[in-house]
């Protein structure tokens, strides 16, 4: 008999969502363990190693108990544990959430449950993991999804503008995010070259940052 699904689990929180369209509104944030990029603007290492191993069911209790419409699984990279975050995402559209994932794009979205919004964050050059950028992914989005770009220089804007066009992104998902690394790069910068290009994307902060300390867990 196999043993049950478990997520390792790093934080379960109820908040405001941050970031994207949904920005704003009310969201239950599941946190999971571990990734494989280490992004020189990274704002969640904590999230690398410190968690706990948690059976599904009842880590989708806890997430329905908050009664919130919204429910966000991000990390870490939470498709490192693709086992059990995908059937727990099954389940949380089944429940009648609406069901957002934050995945670097470095892992197969493919398997994803159609019905969840995908927000893939392509890495920029400053990042110090652009090479692992899975292109396939692009083929893979629908109306529905995402893509971020977190920018923190002029050679990052330039690129991730390059993609935009290059990929056609802002006709192929439902928003192309532009947001600036928190306390590297002044917005200003960002929304002026946007103006610039006349480039149809959404520029972004992460509002968490402004309502609560930038360095706050659990928001």
């Amino acid at each position: 008999m196999s043993s049950p699904l478990q997520l390792t689990v790093n934080e379960i929180f109820h908040s405001i969502q941050g970031e994207g369209t949904w920005a704003g509104l009310r969201c239950v944030f599941v946190r999971l363990t571990g990734c494989d990029l280490r992004c020189a603007y990274c704002d969640t290492e904590y999230a690398f190693h410190e968690g706990k191993r948690r059976p599904l069911e009842g880590v989708l209790a806890e997430t329905l108990a908050f009664d919130c419409p919204l429910v966000e699984l991000t990390g870490g990279e939470p498709l490192l544990q693709h086992r059990a975050a995908l059937p727990f995402m099954t389940a949380l559209c089944d429940a009648g959430r609406t069901v957002l994932i934050e995945t670097s794009g470095a892992h197969d979205i493919s398997q994803i449950d159609r019905r969840v919004h995908r927000i893939m964050d392509l890495k920029t050059p400053s990042s110090g993991e652009c090479a692992r950028n899975l292109w396939s992914n692009l083929s893979h989005l629908e109306l529905r999804d995402e893509v971020k770009f977190v920018i923190g220089s002029r050679e990052d804007y330039e690129w991730s503008r390059d993609q935009v066009h290059k990929f056609d992104l802002s006709r192929r998902v439902n928003a192309v995010l532009f947001s600036p690394v928190f306390g590297k790069i002044q917005p200003v910068e960002i929304v002026n070259w946007i103006l610039e290009d006349k480039l149809d994307v959404r520029f972004q902060l992460q509002l968490h940052k402004f309502v609560w300390d930038p360095k706050q867990r659990g928001v």
